[in-house]
């Protein structure tokens, strides 16, 4: 059942699972690169090179994300958090992560334009979270904390590295909050929850330790990170089930019953949380591509290169395909899938297809169908205008 016209890594794909976990290893840098969380100096000088040429698809992309920045915008940090399953109760919770997201875009808008109105909304927001917030609680205050604390990552690293003019005590606050808040509830995982909570939450972790320099919390959080990826996406070579995530039984009741009751695993790049729905499962594979797209930053682990790179590839074609309109067959999930992947391809394909020039025929379809992609309203945002076609 595998897509005749894909071209595998097979020369990356390691069959025994345990030399596989033991491989990928992605220590901290011995120089951290600034910036670095996700995006690089030489990746923000493509992209304003392409918006100042008027080059499409970064124009409508840049475009796009102008049309959400709202410079006069004012920020509504909470001291403390809140926020139950599926945001309810939801104490600052949306709110937050929206006036992240908002920060994030306007350090890009700052990057590419260079218009200090930009620069300053953005700093205007991080400082009034850095002095007000303390702490998250109820049962989503991990995955909360994952997906905002990757967004501040990636928001602080571009402020601060490009002459925005944040003041040095402003910046010692935010990496107050950083540590103090966020990292916490993110740097050590989970072992039980579901695919994209562990794979969010570390994500986070990684992105943040660019921003403090941490190489403890970098190495403890991508030891988690990169032991979730083979328990995320199954392979063939796995075996008869997928392999059994941290804190789960490896029975194959067990598994079934992690895998959202699905019973038959016959094709590589099946997913965790593929019979629960396709934006979950997309979550996961954003948090790989951002993960894999730092490590390469720094200089580290070039994980695309690994097992990691395997998994992703497959797991991106495999939804992609059904998404693109293929008929779901009757022993995937009684054939039947809820088919919103999300704006989450941009990363890996770009990667793996424009960078390594791997085939990926239905992913390249989708994602060429879904630009400009926007903002998911957790922590994928604006990745058509900074990763299409970007080798930098």
């Amino acid at each position: 059942m595998l897509f005749a016209t894909v071209v595998y890594l097979v020369s990356i794909i390691i069959p025994c699972v345990e030399a596989a976990v033991a491989s990928l290893s992605a220590p901290a840098p011995s120089k951290w690169v600034h910036p670095g969380a996700m995006i690089s100096q030489s990746q923000l000088d493509f992209i304003k090179a392409r918006v100042n040429g008027k080059e499409q698809p970064w124009l409508n992309a840049y475009n796009a994300l102008l049309e959400d920045v709202k410079v006069a915008q004012t920020p509504s940090p909470h001291v403390i958090v809140e926020c139950g399953s599926y945001s309810n109760p939801d104490v600052g919770c949306k709110v937050e992560r929206n006036d992240s997201i908002a920060a994030y875009g306007n350090a890009l808008a700052w990057a590419i334009s260079g218009e200090t109105a930009y620069a300053q909304q953005a700093i205007k927001i991080m400082d009034a979270y850095s002095s007000t917030i303390k702490g998250h609680n109820n049962s989503n205050a991990p995955l909360q904390s994952g997906w905002v604390g990757s967004i501040w990552a990636r928001t602080g690293e571009l402020i601060r590295y490009t002459d925005a003019g944040w003041p040095d005590n402003s910046i010692e606050q935010f990496g107050t909050m950083l540590r103090d808040v966020y990292m916490p509830l993110t740097v050590n995982g989970t072992d039980h929850n579901v695919a994209n909570w562990e794979l969010v939450m570390t994500e986070a972790a990684i992105l943040m330790s660019v921003f403090l320099e941490d190489s403890e919390s970098w190495n403890t959080a991508m030891g988690w990170f990169l032991k979730r990826v083979p328990a995320t996406i199954y392979m063939t070579s796995d075996g008869e089930y997928p392999i059994a995530a941290r804190g789960q039984s490896s029975s194959s009741d067990a598994i079934i019953a992690w895998w959202f009751n699905e019973t038959t695993f016959a094709d590589d790049g099946q997913a965790q949380e593929t019979c629960r729905d396709l934006e979950h499962t997309g979550y996961s594979f954003a948090s790989m591509a951002h993960v894999a797209e730092t490590a390469r930053i720094q200089g580290t682990t070039d994980l695309y290169k690994t097992n990691l790179g395997t998994r992703l590839l497959n797991g991106l074609e495999f939804q992609s395909q059904y998404v693109n309109g293929l008929a779901v067959p009757s022993w995937l999930c009684g054939g039947a899938l809820k088919l919103t992947l999300g704006p989450i391809t941009e990363v890996g394909y770009n990667a793996l297809s424009f960078r390594l020039g791997v085939d990926m025929p239905e992913t390249g379809k989708l994602t060429l169908k879904q630009r400009p992609a926007n903002n998911n309203g957790l922590f994928v945002a604006y990745e058509t205008l900074t990763h299409a076609e970007n080798n930098a």
